[in-house]
Formats: C-alpha cells, structure tokens, sequence
C-alpha cells in the first residue's frame, strides 16, 4: 500500500495542511519520498495516523500523542483495545442520552410520566460537576474558579449556548486571520474582543491573567485538544496574540 499526500488526505478526511504539519512536528513522517518528489505514506503510517485520530477524539494534545506513540512500549494492539472500551464507554452514554430524549417526546406528549430523576438520567451529575470544579481550583486561581462558576451557574440554558457560540465565534474567526500575523489588525480585533467576552460573561480577568490564559490553552490538555480540532497552530498562535495584547495594552 502506498500513498500520495493528497490520497491520504482524501482517506482519512483530514486536509493536507493538517498532514504537512504532523510531518514538520515529527508526529507522522511519509514514509518515503519518490525520485518524482511526492511523499508516499505506507500500512503503517496509516495505523500510526489512525492512532493520532483515536487519541485525539479522545481528547489528548498532539504533543502527548507522540509521547505515547513514540514510547518503545508502545503496544498497537494494546491502544487499539484501550480506545475500544473508551468509545464503548462514549456510546453507552450516547444511548441513554437518546434513551432520556426518546422517553421525553413520549413524556410531553402524554404517553408516559418521568420522573424528575429519569428527565436527566445520562446527564453529568451534580457530583461530578462538582468533582470538576474542584479539580479546576487545585490548578487555577480558586476565586477566578468560583467567580466563574457563580456566573455560569446564574445564565440559562438559551444564555449559555449563546455565550459558548461567541467564544467559538471569536476564536473561528482568529483562525481564519492567522496568516496576517500575530499583531495584524484583525487578529488583535479578536483578542480584544475575547478579553471583553472574558469580563463580561466569566470573572474580572486583568492583563496578568490574560497572558497567563494564553500560555493554559497551549499547556492544558483539555484545552489544547478543543484547539487543535479548529486548527493545529491554533493554540499556540492565541499565545503569541495575547502576549502582544498585553505588551501593547500595559505600553
């Protein structure tokens, strides 16, 4: 088996700028380059890809996927089995989701009665939320942390996909702009906006803690998988615009 950048692309539903910069990281090198000067990719850089992709969905940070890749004990089968069981996991959650949705339409139309428990059963708990919001005060400033619930707690369900459509409004936008440069006009547009859409909807955020915001989104897993689904320079980039924000601003 042998292809072509493009083919590769078009297999795997990932664009050829994306395969370019797993090759320029050293996540996924072709495995060998022609006398024509294509890159051809082999069986195993498509498992070696296929594992990038699992690990991502599961949300790991490009960075930590070739750690793992990379370690002599990785074993294939192994990972295969791993992420097996996780998406198992993932599905049966799926399903009592759909379950609760289904059991719901009966519900408000008449056919069964719910209980206020089953109206949210396949939902995070309260335990679990709080469990989060612990571990999030253990690695952040604590009184951000809980300035930042209290807030997100007061929107309702409406305020609060409208608040995340903003956010991920802003930073589609910022991507889209990357090629202009840190400090062109459009991208430093969005950050400003960003560090007002900060203030306004999540806790009292200074220069201080944007810049430090900036460096989280690049060292946080977490953070740094939801970005590098939009675009693998992302992260990184949004670093870089915050500092020069901030330079600018405390100039």
């Amino acid at each position: 088996m042998k292809l072509t950048v493009k083919q590769l692309s078009q297999t795997a539903g990932i664009s050829i700028r994306t395969l370019h910069y797993y090759d320029e990281i050293g996540l996924l090198h072709p495995a060998e380059t022609g006398k024509n000067g294509y890159r051809y990719y082999h069986e195993a850089n498509l498992l070696r890809l296929q594992q990038i992709m699992f690990y991502k969905e599961l949300g790991l940070p490009l960075e930590k996927i070739g750690e793992i890749l990379d370690d002599p004990h990785f074993d294939t089968l192994q990972a295969l089995q791993e992420h097996k069981v996780a998406l198992q996991q993932k599905f049966h959650r799926i399903q009592s989701l759909i379950a609760t949705v289904e059991n719901t339409i009966k519900h408000v139309e008449g056919e069964k009665i719910m209980t206020k428990h089953e109206l949210f059963k396949g939902f995070s708990s309260k335990e679990e939320e709080r469990k989060v919001q612990q571990e999030a005060e253990k690695r952040y400033n604590p009184e951000l942390v809980k300035q930042s619930y209290r807030n997100w707690n007061s929107y309702s369900d409406d305020e609060k996909t409208a608040i995340m459509d903003r956010g991920n409004e802003i930073f589609r936008k910022i991507a889209e702009s990357m090629e202009q440069g840190i400090d062109s006009p459009a991208v430093q547009e969005q950050v400003d906006a960003y560090f007002q859409y900060i203030n306004t909807y999540y806790y009292d955020c200074s220069l201080e803690i944007f810049r430090g915001l900036g460096s989280l989104y690049v060292d946080s897993p977490d953070f740094r998988a939801n970005f590098d689904k939009m675009h693998p320079d992302l992260a990184p980039f949004c670093r870089d615009a915050f500092a020069h924000y901030c330079d600018a601003r405390e100039k």
